[in-house]
């Protein structure tokens, strides 16, 4: 069998035959009661010649649409062959479904000199009844499918778009400010000048490396945090500490890329950086109820002092994680911004995402 025929009869196409035969079968068993309760037969006889005529028709349509229509997105033949092969199915469903009938009901085979008018009516309506709908259900079925599927790809193509475009619009702010650093320690201070070159290097391969997909493992989005941290460790110096805590366990879980990077700038920018002391920020994983939870606490300023309300949050980094989370996973990822989990200032957003394998 060739790689296109074998494409044709995969097996979610059979899948679909089969489901139309079973809508079929459906189909004509509401025929047959219909015919029978109209008094133009008995209602065994109006079924066996029912299911005859509407399962040959369904074969021979929907196994012939597959072999005409080939590789197509839509698996209906277009222009005259559709036509063609429905009165093909609608002829070989008379001719065979009667023949069936026939011979169940121990009737003259094909002798339609001895049909009743009523046997003749009914006949012909159970199969242009069945054929026609079966055939206009099944046509606009798979064509809803494929436009389906079509919005489905622009979705996830407009998805993808907006998350490149909300990862774009915050690197280059990190990297004028470390480049802007890099080149004030370079004649004051080499080795933390070095130093800094290191981690940005570091920084800058898990952006590369992240931005090639939509989602990495949650232990390169730790790693590439701890890069961003440590260049601002070295401009801020011992203003800045930071603890990351990410289970064994939770490692190769998958999250968008730059998830937490915007945070930990909030945190730096509106809470450590206005106190003279500095302060301490956490970012911590963890699973709960089938759920990761991430979250990332400081020791800063805390919400009053930014005029943030808790639960809210402002500023375009919370803003973009947000907008992520939105896009990835709907209304499964959620952020929450409140107050820090000790002490008497300081801000804890926490992530809620959907616990992926």
């Amino acid at each position: 069998m060739t790689l296109e025929a074998r494409s044709r009869f995969r097996a979610e196409n059979i899948r679909h035959m089969l489901q139309h035969g079973l809508i079929t079968v459906a189909f004509c068993c509401v025929i047959a009661a219909a015919l029978a309760v109209s008094g133009m037969g008995s209602w065994r006889s109006q079924m066996v010649y029912s299911l005859s005529i509407g399962t040959i028709s369904w074969l021979v349509i929907d196994t012939g649409r597959l072999f005409i229509s080939g590789n197509k997105d839509v698996l209906w033949p277009h222009g005259p062959w559709g036509f063609v092969l429905v009165a093909l199915g609608v002829t070989l469903g008379f001719l065979g479904g009667n023949a069936i009938g026939d011979a169940v009901l121990d009737q003259p085979l094909l002798d339609f000199t001895t049909f009743a008018g009523h046997r003749v009516a009914s006949t012909i309506v159970i199969t242009l009844t069945a054929t026609v709908g079966m055939c206009y259900f099944f046509y606009s079925l798979g064509k809803s499918k494929h436009l389906l599927g079509q919005i489905e790809a622009e979705r996830r193509n407009a998805a993808e778009a907006r998350l490149k475009l909300l990862e774009t619009q915050l690197e280059p702010h990190m990297l004028f400010n470390t480049l802007a650093n890099l080149r004030a320690l370079i004649t004051v201070d080499p080795p933390r000048a070095v130093a800094m070159l290191d981690h940005l290097n570091g920084y800058l391969r898990m952006t590369l490396s992240g931005s090639r997909a939509l989602s990495h493992p949650l232990s390169a989005e730790f790693d590439r945090l701890g890069n961003y941290l440590e260049l601002m460790s070295v401009r801020m110096g011992e203003r800045l500490r930071y603890t990351l805590d990410l289970p064994d366990g939770l490692r190769d879980v998958p999250v968008p890329p730059l998830l937490l990077q915007p945070l930990v700038e909030n945190s730096i920018r509106h809470g450590l950086e206005p106190q003279v002391e500095g302060g301490e920020i956490t970012v911590r994983a963890r699973r709960e109820a089938g759920q990761l939870v991430i979250e990332v606490n400081d020791t800063g300023v805390g919400l009053d002092a930014t005029r943030q309300p808790a639960s809210e949050g402002g500023g375009f980094g919370l803003e973009q994680v947000r907008e992520r989370l939105a896009t990835v996973y709907g209304e499964q990822g959620r952020v929450r911004l409140g107050p820090a989990l000790a002490g008497d200032h300081g801000t804890c957003v926490t992530l809620n995402l959907p616990l992926l394998a």
